[in-house]
């Protein structure tokens, strides 16, 4: 499979990140991710969040992040060429409708999440089902720095530095059963600490459910992440704990999760359950096929205006057709969307 390694390339002004820090081009492996040593990295992969991302917000990172930050893999894979999109813009342009409807919304409004103490419940068809604290959750896992492509059905995009770990690596701890075919994922429902739980937006049953083939869920670009830009996850981006799929829309990314369960049948999702016509349970990017109401053939890059749109090109299964198209392999990918 194609993963990315780090390497230098020339800094263009425009770039918000120093492109010869950040970003790299694709390079071929004959290993796994794991074959990526901390200790082959230079010492700038080693400083502070602030040093790394030059606009980030300082956090409160609880101590089991803190504790696990420093044995890190930055750059575990990376997005090619493509600049970073800048902190602010990637924290205060969501979708978590749990807060409002508003892109400025959960920035405005998530700040009232509580997400210590956390737990997440993992249960269905599995061997070791439980409620697990999220800092015991995390534990046996080394964090790594995914940088991806993040795709909205919307039409616009970003490149985010997340820092997560491999959701596999999860399943196999917990060791599904053999009637293991899906996973269903659980956002807290918690109307007190979430506004667009009360709201009149009565589309959505609360709680917002996702969901993954287990195939897809055992790839290695699928992750759990707790952090993003060197820090921990900002409420509004889906703390304390949020599914990456960089191959998928970005409403597959359920945020703030609180429930995994293994199930034999395919669950039903949420957009799914509200309008199966335009958003369908596999949620691929795919610019030949369009939304019902506009065009997937190009995307918005954010940061972005009104007089300099950057527009570009969407890429098939977002740029990561290499890694994942055997997935879907004798799919009608224009039915199964």
């Amino acid at each position: 499979m194609l993963i990315k390694r780090p390497s230098a390339s020339d800094s263009r002004e425009s770039e918000v990140t120093p492109e010869s820090i950040y970003l790299s081009r694709r390079t071929l492996l004959g290993g796994s991710l794991a074959g990526l040593a901390v200790s082959a990295m230079p010492s700038w992969a080693h400083a502070t969040e602030q040093s790394r991302y030059a606009d980030v917000e300082p956090g409160k990172p609880p101590a089991w992040f803190t504790d696990k930050l420093g044995a890190t893999r930055w750059q575990a894979v990376t997005a090619g060429s493509e600049a970073i999109t800048p902190f602010k813009d990637a924290t205060h342009y969501n979708n978590f409708y749990e807060f409002g409807t508003g892109k400025g919304d959960p920035a405005q409004n998530a700040g009232s999440l509580k997400t210590e103490p956390w737990s997440v419940v993992i249960d269905g068809e599995v061997g070791k089902p439980g409620r697990y604290a999220l800092e015991d959750f995390i534990k046996p896992y080394q964090l790594e720095e995914r940088i991806y492509r993040l795709r909205c059905v919307e039409a616009w995009s970003m490149v985010i530095p997340w820092i997560g770990f491999p959701l596999a690596a999860l399943l196999k701890q917990v060791e599904p059963t053999s009637k293991a075919r899906y996973i269903r994922f659980e956002t807290l429902k918690d109307p007190e600490s979430m506004p667009g739980q009360r709201s009149g937006f009565a589309l959505i049953d609360w709680p917002y459910v996702e969901g993954l083939r287990l195939d897809e869920a055992m790839h290695p670009l699928t992750i759990l992440a707790v952090g993003m830009y060197g820090r921990e996850l900002p409420n509004q981006n889906g703390a304390p704990l949020r599914l990456v799929v960089p191959w998928k829309y970005g409403f597959k990314g359920v945020k703030s999760i609180v429930r995994i369960s293994l199930v034999s049948e395919q669950p039903k999702t949420t957009w799914q359950s509200i309008a199966s016509d335009e958003y369908g349970f596999y949620a691929n990017v795919n610019p030949t096929v369009d939304h019902p109401r506009w065009s997937q053939a190009r995307e918005r890059r954010l940061p972005s205006g009104l007089f300099s749109p950057n527009l570009r090109q969407t890429e098939m299964f977002n740029g990561y057709a290499e890694e994942v198209a055997s997935l879907y392999s004798g799919m009608d990918l224009r039915k199964d969307y």
